[in-house]
């Protein structure tokens, strides 16, 4: 009868564990791209959070791109100093040169003066890594408190940046009041 009493508690244990635990994401396939429900980067495991598909004029499919999150962050402390990593792919070619353009142009809409300008030398050397792409390219953002924002292109680094402030001055692009994309933030977030 005691065996029978902790095997009973035993099974119900393990369901009131099982049903407590948050539901794990998939992996997903968006536009034929793959993206893998976790990633190991920096040594640090991040879980996917939500993909999106980046349009212009609502039927030109530019890339498609996926945000992981470090175990335990909640996406709305995806601008704050925690592990987090971006990965894009595109379907068209873009020059280096367009995207360091982007860049500061929505640099300069999410982030105040000041601050752009403490930043500046630091995103010049960011910029100085682009790279131009080509359709089925990816570029992956990951940030690593303590180590840095780094950059890589189709799994080979380009380089890394310091700072928590660095990181959320370039994350604001994604997630910060006047992003690249409404729609795309939503989705990465998980909010669409």
């Amino acid at each position: 009868m005691i065996d029978a009493r902790k095997s009973t508690l035993a099974v119900l244990s393990a369901v009131a564990l099982f049903m407590a635990a948050p539901p794990a994401v998939s992996a997903r396939l968006v536009e034929g791209v793959y993206f893998t429900p976790r990633v190991v980067a920096s040594d640090v495991p991040m879980d996917l959070n939500g993909v999106g598909l980046k349009t212009v004029w609502r039927f030109y499919k530019v890339s498609v791109a996926a945000l992981y999150l470090g175990e335990g962050v909640k996406p709305s402390a995806v601008l704050s100093d925690v592990p987090k990593r971006l990965e894009i792919e595109y379907f068209h070619p873009i020059s280096a040169s367009d995207f360091i353009t982007l860049t500061q142009k929505l640099l300069s809409e999410n982030v105040d003066q000041k601050t752009l300008g403490s930043l500046q030398p630091r995103i010049d050397r960011f910029n100085a890594l682009y790279r131009d792409v080509k359709p089925g390219d990816r570029y992956a953002l990951t940030y690593t408190p303590g180590k840095g924002t780094l950059l890589e292109l189709n799994g080979v680094e380009m380089g890394t940046i310091e700072g928590d402030d660095f990181a959320s001055a370039v994350f604001a692009m994604w997630f910060g009041p006047k992003p690249l994309s409404k729609s795309l933030k939503l989705e990465l977030l998980g909010r669409a």
